[in-house]
């Protein structure tokens, strides 16, 4: 069997920048299990793995336009700290849910910090970087019609209701 929309795919990886440093990693733990073709890794991943089997090894560099996108200036603003009722301490790094302007939800997350002053960045941390993995394909198994209607992979590894 090969890897086709609408199959189940359990791989191991590691994910490293242009520096070598290691991003994420499913070493040491339960390798990660997806639905091919349905949006839920990086498009640059997912058409790299189409037609792979069990037991290929393979490495791939994904740039940033089938990754997370470029990064854009237009999605970092400054606002006023009043902006954020309710919290106690703000802090570089804590992240929050926002209104995009095309009316979606996004996450921000705080840069910087000077007196009323609160810099958010609505780019995920890994826009614009060119990614590379390591991946070896660990199963494949047809997805269940539920797992297809709801456009993820359920069970073992993946999404429990």
């Amino acid at each position: 069997m090969t890897i086709a929309t609408n199959k189940a795919v359990s791989i191991e990886y590691t994910l490293t920048n242009d520096a070598g440093d290691v991003i994420d990693s499913s070493a040491g733990g339960a390798p990660l299990v997806y639905l091919q073709g349905a949006g839920n890794i990086i498009p640059g991943l997912e058409k790299a793995l189409e037609g792979k089997a069990v037991g290929d090894e393979l490495d791939v560099t994904v740039e940033p336009e089938d990754a997370y996108g470029e990064y854009s200036a237009e999605l970092v603003s400054t606002l006023n700290k009043s902006m954020f009722e309710g919290v106690d301490q703000l802090e570089v790094g804590m992240q929050f849910h926002a209104s995009a302007p095309d009316g979606q939800m996004q996450i921000v997350t705080i840069r910087d910090l000077d007196g009323d002053d609160v810099t958010v960045d609505g780019n995920h941390p890994l826009a614009g970087q060119r990614l590379n993995f390591k991946v070896k394909v660990v199963a494949i198994r047809d997805a269940s019609e539920e797992e297809q209607a709801h456009g993820h992979v359920h069970g073992e590894g993946g999404h429990q209701h």
